[in-house]
């Protein structure tokens, strides 16, 4: 016997399928970066322009399962993927809506979309399930200039890879100075609930991870790979494309990780590592993928200006 994976109420509107009006909650005023805070904390967000610790974006991943299980049903916790460019922050107490593309036969991917009350954009990408060779972020790759005249990420090269490491997710386990927090606290407060994360009633008899929590699983012990990036900065997510391979992850299961820098770009205010987590089961076969963006906030290092004309001059 299995539960249904969720019970939210999804809506038609046009071509789109949409799902409810949610609150995320902000559950990382605590995080800590090599010694100091976040942009999830409110002093160190409003320096840097913000009007407060920011939401972190794969929470806004929760919003879409139900969408893409109505298309896809088991595969999507299979197979599933979903690739974003994180085009503006939310804030708690903000309202924010998922969408996706509505189903058309033999379709595998769609296009995704998350908006706030006002219209503002949060999010823009894809959603797919199996073997898609081309989505929102591996188009973004293909289009990036490479990073010019770069400071904080000076040091880094294409290619560098980190050491294999060990990573679990129990219900109670607190996940380190990344994530202060745990998947029981996190289950309390997500935005769509289901008997599938908390117990066996599912199709594979176990209870899984939710995909907005396997970013922290992945990037759980990120912070040991001792990269030669150049800091204190802040850093903030701006796309992310997690895929299952072999899913789902399972609550309690021990994976291991390793990382490699597929690419370095920037903007006027950032400079961009993109990073690609590959997760291994026991057996040493990959089951998940994950693309994170991580740019870093020029403003945000002290020795910036200095260091470009030391570098540059």
């Amino acid at each position: 016997m299995t539960e249904p994976a969720f019970r939210t109420e999804l809506l038609e509107s046009g071509n789109l399928l949409v799902g409810p009006w949610r609150s995320p909650k902000q559950m990382l005023h605590a995080q800590v970066y090599d010694s100091h805070a976040s942009i999830h904390d409110d002093a160190t967000a409003q320096k840097l322009g913000f009007q407060g610790g920011t939401i972190e974006g794969p929470t806004h991943f929760s919003q879409f399962a139900p969408l893409c299980e109505r298309i896809w049903g088991q595969a999507w916790f299979e197979t599933g993927c979903l690739s974003a460019h994180y085009r503006n922050p939310a804030f708690e107490g903000e309202e924010v809506q998922a969408n996706i593309e509505k189903a058309k036969p033999g379709q595998t991917i769609f296009a995704i979309g998350m908006t706030k009350r006002d219209g503002t954009e949060i999010l823009r990408g894809t959603a797919s399930v199996g073997d898609v060779s081309e989505t929102a972020l591996s188009r973004r790759l293909g289009e990036l200039k490479p990073l010019a005249d770069p400071v904080i990420l000076a040091d880094l090269k294409v290619g560098m890879k980190t050491g294999r490491q060990t990573v679990k997710m129990d219900f109670d386990q607190h996940m380190g100075d990344l994530y202060p927090f745990s998947l029981a606290d996190k289950l309390k407060a997500i935005t769509e609930p289901s008997a599938y994360y908390s117990q066996e009633l599912n199709p594979w008899g176990r209870a899984i991870i939710p995909f907005e929590m396997l970013s922290v699983l992945f990037q759980y012990r990120a912070r040991e790979d001792r990269l030669p990036v150049r800091g204190p900065a802040v850093g903030l997510f701006a796309d992310q494309e997690i895929r299952l391979l072999r899913g789902p992850l399972f609550v309690g299961e021990s994976y291991s990780t390793e990382r490699e820098v597929v690419a370095l770009s920037g903007s006027r205010r950032t400079e961009s590592v993109w990073m690609r987590t590959t997760v291994f089961a026991a057996d040493e076969k990959p089951v998940a993928t994950m693309l994170l963006n991580m740019a870093s906030i020029k403003d945000s290092y002290a020795s910036y200006e200095q260091e470009h004309k030391a570098l540059y001059a």
